[in-house]
């Protein structure tokens, strides 16, 4: 794609945007910036890009679109603002940069993830895979790097995983990576898309433009994904934790088997991987299937499996305090990967959950409780819903909150030694954060404090 002399406008300047900027820099274009934030609150954005020659439009998104010949926009800027529908009626093609990614570099090895749950481990895993084959190996998208950077700068053979978030996947067009894997899908993102169907169909744009030269990876246990294979042109490869496939990557007798249909490979027992849970299984699962379809050594994805202990806000354990064991689970954005969370986690187990309402239903998760949960501690604009759902049936012993501080303490004062302390919000971050990152290294900070206290 030919951007010189072209005009572009970066709608949202954050982590990606600072990537979309140099990229389109490196490029030749002209770049206009506009972001409703004032300059102080992007003063670490722009100070990255202060070489860089834009125009600026801070503090608003009233900006002439006369001029303009493409937007690039930040994946969470809601499709319905002003600034979006005068595009639209202009015929100015709007996208992400994923997709500008691709049109840029069409035949890279792009390996695209998604998924409500598990995105971000999968991804991680699955570099590191890549990494360990001494493959020069880029991990970008919603895991909190920026695409667009690397992917000027790359070669030919270096590979792309990228965990594709459905806020990307909505304003793509062509894009088309080699290879395209999908988690599951459970209620997500409402207030943003609107309704379930239109959060699957963002979800569905990951494959949709493949070929019979890319692969298609579907997680064969989760019923409305497998029901996706009948809209596919690519080559199609199941996993399964619950099934033994007929073809695909499953658990047969406590090992994880790869069968092409006449050869079946083990590649090690189940209890020799680090990560924990069902879930983390599954995701083992996804991205061993992807190491196959690129040609990976299954001595290579043996050893990583053996030593990779997760990503940083994904159950990730913090520390003890006198017994009490803390979790900080704050990636956890929605119900179903609480659930996971509350799944794979010691009991008994002090929740504390609640942040922004985007429309999620909350009674599976307080079903999921059964008598692993002794205590819910609620914080953010959900916790009088979650409250409500939770004596709905009849779990009562609830405290809510005003701070993750004051969740901390609860929770510690709540606890015995054994207990656990899971911090898995089922919810977004943005009613009280910037994002869960912020919201989970809170936790922690609040965590060492208490620790501080009790050892005076």
């Amino acid at each position: 794609m030919d951007l010189r002399n072209k005009n572009v406008l970066v709608l949202g300047l954050g982590v990606s945007g600072v990537s979309t900027v140099k990229a389109l820099n490196r490029l030749g274009a002209n770049i206009s910036i506009s972001d409703t934030k004032e300059e102080g609150e992007l003063k670490k954005y722009l100070d990255q890009i202060k070489d860089v020659d834009v125009d600026l439009h801070l503090g608003t998104n009233v900006v002439s679109l006369e001029k303009v010949d493409i937007i690039i926009k930040s994946p969470g800027i809601p499709p319905n603002i002003d600034i979006l529908s005068r595009a639209d009626g202009m015929g100015i093609e709007v996208i992400t940069d994923l997709e500008l990614a691709y049109r840029i570099k069409p035949y890279s090895n792009l390996i695209a993830i998604t998924g409500t749950n598990g995105k971000t481990t999968t991804t991680a895993l699955t570099g590191e895979l890549f990494k360990e084959a001494g493959i020069t190996t880029y991990v970008a998208g919603n895991i909190g790097v920026g695409i667009l950077w690397d992917m000027v700068n790359s070669k030919v053979d270096d590979v792309f995983v990228v965990e594709a978030s459905s806020f990307q996947l909505e304003n793509t067009i062509l894009f088309n990576p080699k290879v395209s894997l999908m988690l599951n899908i459970t209620q997500d993102h409402l207030n943003w898309h609107g309704t379930l169907e239109h959060y699957i169909d963002a979800k569905k744009k990951v494959f949709r433009n493949q070929d019979e030269n890319g692969y298609t990876i579907l997680n064969y246990d989760d019923p409305l994904v497998r029901g996706f294979k009948d809209e596919l042109r690519s080559k199609l490869v199941w996993f399964s934790v619950d099934n033994k496939l007929d073809r695909g990557v499953y658990i047969d007798d406590g090992y994880i088997i790869i069968d092409d249909g006449s050869i079946r490979e083990k590649v090690l027992r189940v209890d020799e991987i680090r990560l924990l849970g069902r879930h983390n299984l599954e995701n083992a699962l996804a991205s061993v299937s992807i190491g196959w379809v690129m040609g990976l050594d299954v001595d290579i994805m043996v050893k990583v499996l053996r030593e990779f202990s997760g990503v940083e806000h994904r159950l990730e354990y913090v520390t003890d305090v006198e017994g009490i064991s803390f979790y900080n689970d704050s990636k956890a954005t929605n119900p179903e990967a609480s659930i996971r969370a509350v799944d794979a986690t010691n009991a008994p187990i002090i929740l504390i959950a609640g942040g922004q309402d985007r429309g999620a239903q909350f009674d599976n998760l307080i079903q999921s409780f059964d008598d692993r949960v002794k205590a819910l501690v609620l914080l953010g604009e959900t916790s009088e819903k979650i409250r409500n759902v939770a004596i709905k049936y009849g779990f009562k012993n609830i405290y809510v909150v005003d701070d993750m501080n004051e969740a901390v303490k609860k929770s510690y004062e709540l606890g015995n030694r054994g207990d656990s302390v899971l911090l898995s919000p089922a919810c977004a971050s943005w009613d009280m954060y910037e994002n869960f990152e912020v919201r989970g290294n809170h936790f922690k900070k609040a965590i060492n404090r208490l620790r501080e206290d009790w050892h005076g």
